[in-house]
């Protein structure tokens, strides 16, 4: 009867064992295919965001219409003062 209780404690110790590693490749098979899915989102996001920066970079000679602009402003005001008198 010893013997018999032996052994029934180590099939159930193999048994809990092998419930821990079954539990244990769901998590980690969970964990990899949603990992699997955020690196194609992130592929995708920064697909996004190259596009987002082509169509938002700067325009080519900014400084110039800056330039421009403030030399109109000048001008504006010195017209203002000559018509006005002051």
């Amino acid at each position: 009867m010893l013997i018999g209780a032996d052994t029934t404690s180590w099939y159930i110790g193999l048994g809990l064992g092998a419930v821990v590693v079954v539990v244990a490749v769901i998590i980690v098979t969970t964990i990899l295919v949603l990992a699997n899915r955020i690196a194609g989102r992130a592929e995708t996001a920064k697909e996004a965001v190259e596009t987002l920066r082509s169509q938002t970079d700067g325009l080519s000679g900014i400084a110039k219409i800056n330039d421009s602009g403030v030399r109109i402003l000048h001008a504006a005001r010195a017209l203002r003062k000559a018509a006005v008198g002051h």
